[in-house]
């Protein structure tokens, strides 16, 4: 590295307070007046970037390391406020990435300094093999599909509580031959002062039970306080076809990978019982309360969600068929042995429902990848899991049931995922069950590779 007065006048550039009119006083007995960095240095030592030694001196003809390097940049990036040298910003915000997140600094939060908008986003290829037994007689269907995303996620830094986030997505379907248009799946707006946290508009929707109740999208509002005890109250509209009642229990599957509206969820099935979704949004709120005692130990907590939607109103979700509500109920608890190794499990139960009323999984993982990867991912991350899963179709409303076991199934499930580079993930899943209504096996082989930008 070089030494330290030429990394002084770069960081000074970046910092941008290159005015002839600036003046100080002498900061370092070693960088006297004449010296041809002492303005650039000076400039740092009133910033605060640089403090020099104990005794006074700054030392500027030592080496220094990367690290050192690294913390008088992200100590610069902070300090320039009015996003001027841009360009030397971001190919020293680039060159540094790595020890930047060595030292807990984001580069991405350091970023909003320099540009409003922060583009990220990932491509996704996802492959599934679905095999199932028709209910009806002995023939065996097979599915196969192959699907990919290109997507989109800008984030804007309003101020210091502030951020604006979206989510926009375009799906290549191999297996049909088939593509979407960049399509607004989220936009939302997220506040954050101190230990209170508020999200507003149309947001994710994945809650503590780690995907067995909900994993989707709603329009509404949610507030949140607490740090290691974290309560939590939501509510809105879910988008139309999210909720239906139906009994899942026979032969051949063929949604998208992502689920696309109930239809494609729930009766895409032949022999599914239930309702058609209809074009009416449905209504809910919720509450949670969870605790999270850190890296080790134990975690967990509980949930409720009320839901009214006419869609409910089925044969197959009642005796009578006479009730628009879900009442579900949830918890969760695990227990971390190390950062890697942690055993955990989750339990819901739809207490308005006479028909496949209950969800739940119990898992163990080992690893720090475990589902996926991010931009954060570094080469080497890894995980395995593997437990067993039950989702009941008018409990798993809207669950992450389209990578392993899915609605109105029970059985094994097992995975693993891998980085082989810095944000490439390649992730792998397994289920082995069968319909929980009526006869019938379930298999699902699921395969997904993803690259972060």
């Amino acid at each position: 590295m070089k030494k330290t007065v030429a990394a002084a006048v770069a960081a000074a550039f970046v910092v941008g307070t290159a005015s002839t009119s600036f003046a100080a006083a002498n900061p370092f007995s070693d960088v006297p007046a004449g010296h041809w960095a002492y303005q650039s240095v000076a400039k740092l030592a009133a910033a605060g970037v640089v403090e020099g030694y104990g005794d006074g001196t700054y030392r500027g003809d030592r080496n220094i390391t990367r690290y050192e390097m690294a913390q008088m940049v992200a100590k610069a990036m902070a300090k320039n406020t009015s996003g001027v040298n841009k360009a030397e910003l971001d190919r020293l915000a680039a060159e540094f990435r790595d020890e930047l997140d060595a030292l807990g600094v984001r580069v991405a939060e350091l970023e909003k300094y320099a540009d409003k908008v922060i583009w990220q986003g990932k491509i996704e290829y996802t492959y599934k093999n679905h095999k199932t037994d028709n209910v009806y007689d002995s023939n065996h269907t097979r599915v196969k599909q192959d699907d990919w995303i290109f997507r989109f996620e800008p984030i804007c830094e309003v101020n210091d509580h502030w951020t604006l986030r979206a989510r926009i997505d375009a799906h290549v379907d191999l297996s049909r031959n088939a593509s979407t248009d960049f399509n607004l799946v989220r936009g939302w707006a997220h506040g954050e002062y101190n230990k209170f946290q508020i999200n507003v508009g149309r947001q994710p929707l994945y809650t503590n039970e780690d995907g067995i109740v909900w994993d989707t999208e709603y329009t509404g509002a949610d507030v949140s306080v607490g740090s290691k005890w974290k309560v939590k109250f939501y509510g809105g509209r879910l988008n139309k076809g999210t909720v239906a009642g139906t009994r899942r229990h026979a032969g051949a599957w063929d949604g998208r990978q992502d689920g696309g509206d109930g239809e494609a969820r729930f009766f895409a099935a032949a022999g599914a019982e239930g309702v058609l979704s209809g074009n009416d949004p449905s209504s809910f709120w919720a509450a949670n309360v969870q605790y999270d005692q850190g890296e080790t130990g134990l975690f967990g907590g509980g949930g409720y969600y009320q839901v009214k939607d006419d869609d409910l109103k089925t044969f197959a979700y009642t005796h009578d068929g006479n009730t628009d509500k879900a009442n579900i109920w949830s918890a969760n608890l695990g227990y971390r042995f190390t950062d890697k190794a942690q055993l955990w499990g989750s339990y819901a139960r739809n207490t308005k429902a006479d028909f496949e009323d209950r969800s739940w999984q119990a898992l163990f993982k080992y690893g720090n990848l475990y589902g996926g990867g991010n931009q954060n991912t570094k080469r080497g991350q890894w995980a395995v899991w593997a437990g067993y899963k039950e989702l009941g179709s008018n409990t798993s409303l809207c669950a992450i049931n389209w990578d392993d076991a899915f609605a109105g199934t029970k059985g094994f499930v097992a995975g693993f995922s891998v980085a082989p580079m810095d944000r490439v993930v390649f992730l792998a899943k397994y289920f082995k069950g069968k319909y929980i209504t009526g006869n019938g096996d379930a298999e699902r082989l699921f395969g997904r590779v993803e690259l972060f930008f």
